[in-house]
């Protein structure tokens, strides 16, 4: 190689495009990983908070023909936030579908907490560990996250939250269930909350796990932005309806936040199949509950047999469980491989166990009754 070359070569490199400095400081978003095949075993994959069972038959029938992918879907989702209107008895001018929870998630982002004029950023508060794509989304939208650290017993510390609001503070995010712990937020808890936060800090109620709560004292979301203007809900067909892969989610706000977040939304985000999905889904709602009560079944069976092991975990209110092992979390999530199940371990924290298949269950609860290193209690 000439000198030239390498001159050239080297003139390339310092030319090539850069990122943006806040790329550097991201986490990766860490999906949950297929289980490794394991001679003699059905692999089960408990890493990722899917629902193991597919959509209803009536929402396989109604897409199974469809062909007009050459035409651009609805930018408003309008039949799909019709159906949504009908179905949650609230106005469909309050609802902006996205592409996920997530995608709402960012279009809140986008519209509401970023960098300002004088270069300073906005600052979003939530708890932690909490969902992991927060801190991705909020750098990426320019924004400071403000994390304030769950109790021990993995819950919201509300007062902490509260006390952590500054002049920066434009967003706050609640997780209820909390991903990956577990716990929900309680109503009375967390209106109380808000009444402390003011009323030009958005409050977003994020509950992708709201199917599968059975506390009678969970926080409903929608009740909170019926009565507050800076409530925003989130609520996904991810989880329940099964529909993770077609990535349709919706936000719920007052009028004064919608206009705003209509103007962020990402253009034809949820596609013309997607919809059609997702209103089959409503339509035929009892089925859906139907299997997300099976869900629940299996839920409270590991929960029970993880307790009568002794072993002490947070309150289960999504559709996972939520381990406490702390720096044996890669440990236990490779003893699991062996047994063909892939879990999701946060290094030094703990392991988020989602509910899979009866079978894959039930192995799980095995696995567990031959290990020594419980989970720390609160």
């Amino acid at each position: 190689m000439t000198s030239e070359h390498t001159t050239t070569e080297g003139a390339a490199a310092a030319a090539a495009p850069h990122p943006r400095p806040v790329l550097k400081t991201l986490p990766a978003y860490a999906a949950g990983k297929p289980p490794a095949p394991v001679d003699g075993l059905t692999s089960y994959k408990l890493s990722s908070n899917e629902n193991p069972l597919p959509p209803i038959p009536a929402v396989s029938a109604a897409i199974a023909d469809f062909q007009d992918f050459n035409r651009y879907p609805d930018p408003l989702s309008t039949a799909l936030r019709e159906a949504l209107s009908s179905f949650s008895s609230v106005p469909a001018e309050d609802i902006v579908t996205g592409s996920g929870s997530l995608g709402a998630l960012n279009q809140i982002l986008a519209a509401f907490a970023g960098s300002n004029d004088d270069g300073k950023p906005d600052e979003v508060i939530y708890a932690w560990r909490s969902f992991e794509a927060y801190p991705i989304s909020v750098s990426l939208a320019g924004a400071q996250s403000v994390q304030v650290p769950l109790t021990s017993d993995g819950r919201h510390n509300l007062e902490a939250m509260a006390e952590a609001i500054g002049a920066h503070t434009r967003v706050i995010l609640l997780c209820t269930p909390n991903n990956p712990t577990g716990p929900v937020l309680r109503a009375e808890e967390t209106e109380v909350f808000i009444k402390r936060v003011p009323s030009n800090v958005v409050v977003v109620i994020d509950e992708a796990y709201q199917e599968f709560v059975r506390d009678p004292e969970a926080v409903d979301g929608l009740e909170m932005y019926k009565k507050y203007p800076n409530v925003i809900v989130l609520r996904t067909f991810s989880k329940a309806h099964g529909l993770a892969g077609l990535r349709v989610g919706y936000s719920v706000s007052q009028a004064g936040i919608t206009a705003q977040l209509r103007k962020a939304a990402t253009p034809f985000a949820v596609s013309q199949i997607a919809e059609r999905a997702a209103i089959t889904s409503l339509e035929n709602y009892a089925d859906v509950e139907c299997r997300v009560q099976s869900i629940v079944d299996e839920r409270e069976r590991v929960v029970d047999g993880l307790k009568d092991l002794g072993w002490d975990i947070p309150q289960a209110e999504g559709n996972f469980v939520w381990l406490n092992v702390g720096d044996n979390s890669a440990e236990f999530a490779a003893l699991a491989a062996e047994h063909a199940l892939s879990v999701r371990a946060f290094a030094g924290e703990g392991v988020r166990v989602s509910i899979g298949e009866p079978e894959a269950n039930t192995r799980f609860l095995a696995m567990c009754a031959g290990y020594t290193k419980a989970p720390r209690g609160s």
